[in-house]
């Protein structure tokens, strides 16, 4: 009986432990059993286009041929490379960086050899794959940008994901583990990466004891991204990298006056953004970073620059605001001023004669402008400056945006330790001095003053998503708070420098009816001219060494009789601004009004027939 009992109660315990494991909790061992069985893996998505604003594909996706070797399909790994890289080449250091991989990974698992292979190389390997065990070719998709070196800063690259990557994200996004998956690294790709990105798809696979894949059993494909359309225009970019394309190192920008949308930003020089999707050499990679032209910088909002006289409209601004000169008020301008010890020269050695504000504006007077803003102060013209969007980041959907400097005393003490100096002011007062701008921020300066509006830069129109675009919401834009009065005259000025024969713009005029823009030139010295070369002219601008030649910029807005659109163009040490950068300006400018896709009519009421822009 007590060994019955014993019995009894023992295979009690096992009966109700075995119905404890396969009843009560036969879903969690279940669950646990598929876990060692099926292996979920992620399925990268396509990644969105980038589109201009009539729908032309700026930055697309295209199949990308990778050959890849699996370890345990090969006798001699070795021997399989060599083979193969008698078919392909295979640098040392990449067969290097091979079997370093082979040696971390289990057999089975797939090694990338070489990505981007073009069809040649498609169809060498696989006529060869009867003597290439373990060799197979896959296909995915890459980054392609049509436009190469045109739109690299505007558009930015892709590249892999890296270990600084993963530890900045705090979303905890899996794809970001995936092998080989690309996120946007600048410009609109880096800024817009999340929308371009799309959500992940899986794969169930089964699998043996050893992680070995047997058979997959589901299959859900990623949701690809969304597309992101922009309000450049392409043929606008075209003919802005165009015009710029001989210049060493320059900028312009194109905007949308009445509501911010930014035409056309370039900058030059560029780089090809589809070299840092195949993979850059050693030697590519040094030869970009060292270049002293910069060519990673986007100029256009990363360049700072001394706006020259381009700055004058907002001195002239800040002095008719507070009275302390009227419009027809006259200075006479002998070639130079004084202030104690020292001398501020005008362009013009011998001077102007006597100017009013009109005439200081179209032959660019420097002492008229020296005057006026010993008379106002720095402080009043850096408050005028912030209005028209100068001394801060614009905000613009960009990455590494500079915000440029309008000085103050206070700045001056809090960054040096020592008080302004009155001559600073009259240097300022002509846009020279410690005053830096970026080309963006010349060309919001100048939306701002022919709208009257607070416009604020922007790139993005909307976003492409279930087979409709859908706009971005932009917000309304307040008037500034400046009189239209004060802006009249500030446009009279400025027209009368592109339009009368006395202007310094005036050769670079549109001459087209009711096309004319309205602009003014500057001239930013970059290295102080000293006595001796100014009494003795020893070397013209031309003559010097090019780090030394003076920054020539231009702005300007069009058409006159009713503001578009306003340019700003920045050619480093490019000479002077009326006879380098306003022709540039004007050029772009003219294809932007026959181009506008509201078919802008001219004086003469009929439409060119580019004016009604293009459709994808």
């Amino acid at each position: 009986m007590i060994l019955g009992s014993g019995q009894v109660a023992l295979f009690g315990m096992l009966a109700g432990r075995m119905y404890q494991l396969q009843v009560l909790e036969s879903s969690r061992y279940k669950m646990l059993a598929d876990e060692n069985r099926i292996s979920m893996r992620l399925l990268p998505p396509p990644r969105g286009r980038i589109l201009d604003r009539f729908g032309v594909p700026l930055a697309t996706n295209k199949e990308n041929y990778r050959v890849l070797l699996i370890a345990e399909r090969t006798r001699d790994v070795k021997q399989t490379l060599d083979a193969l890289g008698r078919l392909i080449s295979i640098p040392d250091h990449e067969h290097r960086r091979i079997l370093r991989e082979i040696r971390k990974r289990r057999d089975f698992v797939p090694v990338t050899i070489q990505e981007n292979l073009d069809w040649q190389k498609v169809s060498r390997i696989e006529v060869n794959a009867p003597d290439l065990p373990g060799v197979v070719i896959d296909v995915g998709q890459s980054r392609q940008y049509p436009l190469g070196s045109e739109s690299a800063h505007l558009l930015g690259y892709v590249a892999p994901v890296s270990e600084k990557d993963k530890k900045g994200d705090r979303s905890g996004e899996p794809l970001l583990q995936l092998p080989g998956f690309r996120i946007g690294k600048s410009g609109i790709e880096k800024q817009q990466d999340l929308r371009l990105r799309g959500k992940a798809g899986n794969s169930q696979l089964e699998v043996n004891a050893l992680g070995r894949v047997i058979r997959e059993l589901s299959r859900q494909e990623g949701q690809p991204g969304d597309d992101v359309m922009l309000t450049v225009d392409l043929g606008i970019q075209n003919v802005a990298i165009e015009k710029l394309r001989d210049k060493k190192s320059a900028a312009a920008v194109v905007m949308d006056v009445n509501t911010g949308g930014i035409i056309a930003l370039a900058s030059v020089p560029g780089y090809d953004p589809n070299a840092f999707n195949t993979g850059l050499t050693r030697k590519q990679w040094r030869d970009i970073t060292r270049d002293p032209l910069a060519p990673l910088t986007n100029k256009a909002v990363s360049g700072l620059y001394a706006p020259g006289s381009t700055f004058k409209m907002v001195v002239a601004m800040a002095a008719l605001e507070h009275g302390v000169i009227k419009p027809e008020q006259k200075v006479f301008c002998r070639g130079h001023v004084e202030l104690g010890n020292e001398r501020f020269h005008c362009w013009k050695r011998h001077g102007h004669g006597w100017l009013d504000l009109n005439g200081a504006l179209q032959q660019s007077c420097d002492p008229y402008f020296y005057e006026i803003s010993k008379r106002v102060g720095i402080d009043k013209i850096a408050e005028m400056g912030r209005r028209f969007g100068l001394g801060r980041v614009t905000g613009i959907d960009l990455p590494n945006e500079r915000g440029g400097l309008m000085p103050t005393p206070a700045w001056k003490k809090k960054r040096f330790g020592v008080a302004w100096q009155k001559g600073e002011t009259l240097i300022a007062g002509i846009g020279q001095g410690f005053v830096l701008t970026t080309p963006l921020q010349l060309a919001v300066m100048t939306s701002r003053l022919a709208s009257g509006k607070a416009v604020e830069p922007h790139l993005i129109q909307g976003v492409v998503s279930g087979g409709g675009m859908r706009p971005l919401e932009v917000p309304s834009v307040p008037d500034i708070k400046i009189s239209a009065e004060v802006r009249l005259l500030i446009m009279n000025g400025m027209n009368a420098v592109s339009n009368t024969q006395r202007g310094t713009a005036y050769p670079a005029r549109i001459k087209e009816p009711g096309f004319e823009l309205a602009g003014k030139s500057g001239t930013s010295q970059v290295k102080r001219i000293s006595k001796h070369e100014r009494e003795t002219r020893v070397l013209k601008n031309r003559e010097r060494p090019w780090k030394n030649r003076d920054h020539a910029l231009f702005v300007a807005f069009a058409p006159v009789e009713k503001p578009r659109y306003a340019i700003a163009v920045v050619v480093e040490h490019g000479g002077g601004g009326s006879t380098v950068a306003a022709p540039i300006a004007r050029d772009i400018m003219h294809e932007t009004l026959k181009r506008d896709p509201s078919g802008y009519r001219g004086r003469d009421g009929v439409a060119d027939e580019k004016g009604k822009g293009h459709k994808a």
